[in-house]
């Protein structure tokens, strides 16, 4: 177990004080707080052990001199954090990695027993075996293991609901346009999207039901699914141009310091290897999301919207491949311009550079 008290690993954490799902952290206190805020009342804990109702959890990628803790070799892991102070990460608190040697007991301790709850674990687990953390795909990851969590914990940040409105407006605006037979449609648009990105109940949206051809009890689950849908084509959108960057840039990157030719044909090799998976994973998702283009266009078309309807339903079996995939992608570009700023030159010695595409090649493999 390690104690934090200001130091930068919380302070990164501080601008997630309002954070509830995004791909890369679950902050459950947030998460309670919102939706108490919205009228939705006490949600039920998500956790055993009632200190961990406010733990935030995220995708991490593991620093050197943290590896160590591990029994196998693992380049990321997800990190439980226990903030001393709910509505202030900054103070610090306690932290630990899931599967890290001894955790189940470490996690006991947090609230004075000798071992973890084994609903918690199983829990934590189950995340753990996510590469991302997005509602959608967490939803799914948790249905398949029968762990029952109240549908109000997958709800997506409002850093990604902001970005995705003017995307999902876009996305509708045709097909509320063609239901209206006007051209003035905004008004409209704007219910639809608010409908299906804030998952509230809103009876003004009856219509949609029948359009829809869903049962009042499948419509929730229908409003879910296509808004899951339309958040992994957003985030595809947000992440081709850097992905096309990181791309770019490993041709052009520049080694410093020695380099035989063993390891530079090593380099080449893993280019060729980490190139080779993008595009795999890349084609993946693209093809996924053209066969919801092609039932949307049933339902926007006005052809046959009881198979839009169908696909929505069925659309979490393919939730876990689409959310492994992005988030795969995602992560892999963020880190990389993290780790080479736009503003800086282009260099990295041959062990970092292995280090990282030795990394990506394992997780695309």
């Amino acid at each position: 177990m390690t104690v934090a008290q200001r130091d930068r690993a919380f302070r990164s954490l501080k601008g997630l004080e309002r954070t509830g799902s995004t791909s890369r952290v679950l902050n459950f206190a947030a998460i309670t707080s919102r939706h108490a805020e919205r009228g939705g009342g006490k949600l039920a804990p998500l956790f055993k052990a009632r200190v961990l109702g406010g733990a935030v959890i995220v995708k991490h990628r593991l620093r050197p001199h943290e590896q160590g803790v591990f029994g196998k070799p693992r380049y990321t892991a997800t990190k439980l954090v226990i903030p001393f102070e709910r509505t202030d990460l900054s103070l610090g608190g306690r932290s630990l990695f899931v599967e890290q040697r001894g955790w189940t007991k470490l996690l006991g301790g947090l609230h004075g027993e000798p071992a973890a709850y084994p609903e918690d674990v199983a829990l934590l687990q189950a995340l753990d075996d996510l590469p991302s953390l997005d509602p959608f795909l967490v939803r799914e990851q948790l249905k398949r293991r029968r762990l029952m969590v109240a549908a109000d914990y997958f709800v997506l940040s409002e850093a990604d609901l902001e970005g995705m409105r003017s995307f999902v407006s876009g996305e509708l605006e045709g097909l509320v346009r063609l239901a209206c037979g006007t051209d003035d449609v905004t008004h409209e648009t704007d219910r639809l999207v608010d409908a299906i990105l804030s998952g509230a109940q809103d009876l003004r949206l009856e219509a949609l039901r029948g359009a829809l051809h869903l049962e009042e009890a499948e419509y929730g689950e229908g409003l879910f699914c296509w808004r899951g849908l339309l958040y992994y084509k957003w985030s595809l959108q947000e992440t081709l141009p850097l992905l096309e960057d990181l791309m770019g840039e490993l041709a052009a990157i520049r080694l410093v310091g020695p380099r035989p030719q063993a390891v530079v044909d090593q380099i080449f090799e893993l280019k060729n290897r980490v190139a080779s998976g993008f595009a795999r994973r890349t084609s993946q998702v693209s093809e996924a999301l053209g066969e919801y283009d092609q039932a949307f266009a049933l339902l926007r078309d006005q052809i046959e919207p009881a198979a839009f309807s169908r696909f929505l339903i069925g659309a979490p079996g393919v939730f876990r491949a689409l959310g492994e995939d992005m988030g795969l992608l995602s992560h892999a570009a963020t880190y990389w311009r993290f780790r080479f700023p736009a503003s800086e030159p282009l260099l990295a010695t041959p062990d970092d550079l292995i280090d990282i595409l030795e990394e990506f090649a394992l997780a695309l493999d």
